[in-house]
């Protein structure tokens, strides 16, 4: 049995949405980034006025384009950066740093990089403290690490601790860490070995559509690294992206493709 819901003609403007979004994909306006104006859309698609307005609604809140008054809709131009989530363990079996990744990347693409660091116990959310072999109800301390790309906002990174595992070390300042996280880690006799990634899309809130300044309709890339050694699970890394400016990379393999 057929589901009529399913076999319905999307509206008219949500085609012409989907018709310009492919014409800003194949990058028909990366000229002067300048699309046509809504009389010229509407003689060329022999639509209304209304229609063009709610289809380049679509794209303004998907954050491809920008209305700017007076002069006309622009294509949305963020810089997009490549971030190596994931690459081949160490010899010695311990994972890569992450903030010496970050620290190339930016390197490689001539920009500068920052971070601001925040610490605090919070209570554990409930799949946090299943990962960490807690109970619901328990503490954990975190480490917030907000991360910025030629200035721009790039990443907000939440490494959940056991309370124990990190008091008294440099983990527990808003200060970077000598060496990084996992060199601190390491130094406790906790070097990590393995990790296991959750990688999920959800609309941003308030505060994080505020310090990533996103247009209304762009979303977060999620990523959600469970880290262990042999004795078991160290920490839970959330690391939030905005999508609309990452790419996240992982290599397999012994010989990964770079792109």
């Amino acid at each position: 049995m057929t589901n009529p819901r399913a076999a319905a003609t999307p509206p008219k403007y949500q085609r012409l949405a989907a018709d310009l979004r492919h014409r800003i994909d194949s990058g028909e306006w990366d000229g002067d980034g300048r699309l046509p104006v809504e009389s010229d859309l509407e003689q060329q698609y022999g639509v209304a006025r209304n229609t063009v307005r709610l289809a380049v609604d679509v794209l303004v809140n998907e954050g491809r384009v920008v209305r700017v008054q007076g002069k006309g809709t622009y294509l949305r131009r963020r810089s997009r950066y490549d971030h190596r989530v994931y690459t081949r363990p160490h010899r010695h079996g311990a994972l890569p740093m992450g903030g010496a990744e970050y620290a190339a990347e930016a390197r490689a693409a001539e920009v500068d990089l920052s971070f601001e660091y925040e610490v605090w116990a919070v209570r554990a959310r409930r799949d946090i403290a299943d990962w960490l072999g807690l109970r619901p109800e328990d503490s954990v301390m975190m480490r917030r690490q907000l991360c910025r790309v030629a200035q721009e906002p790039y990443a907000i990174e939440d490494s959940h601790y056991r309370p124990g595992l990190a008091a008294g070390t440099a983990l527990m300042e808003d200060l970077p860490a000598p060496g990084g996280d996992e060199r601190t880690l390491a130094d406790l006799g906790r070097t990590e070995t393995a990790a296991t990634d959750h990688l999920t899309a959800r609309m941003p809130d308030p505060a994080e559509a505020a310090w990533f300044e996103l247009g209304p309709g762009v979303p977060l890339l999620v990523n959600t690294r469970v880290t262990r050694d042999r004795r078991g699970p160290i920490r839970v890394v959330e690391t939030r992206y905005a999508a609309d400016r990452a790419r996240l990379l992982y290599e397999l393999g012994d010989r990964a493709p770079t792109d």
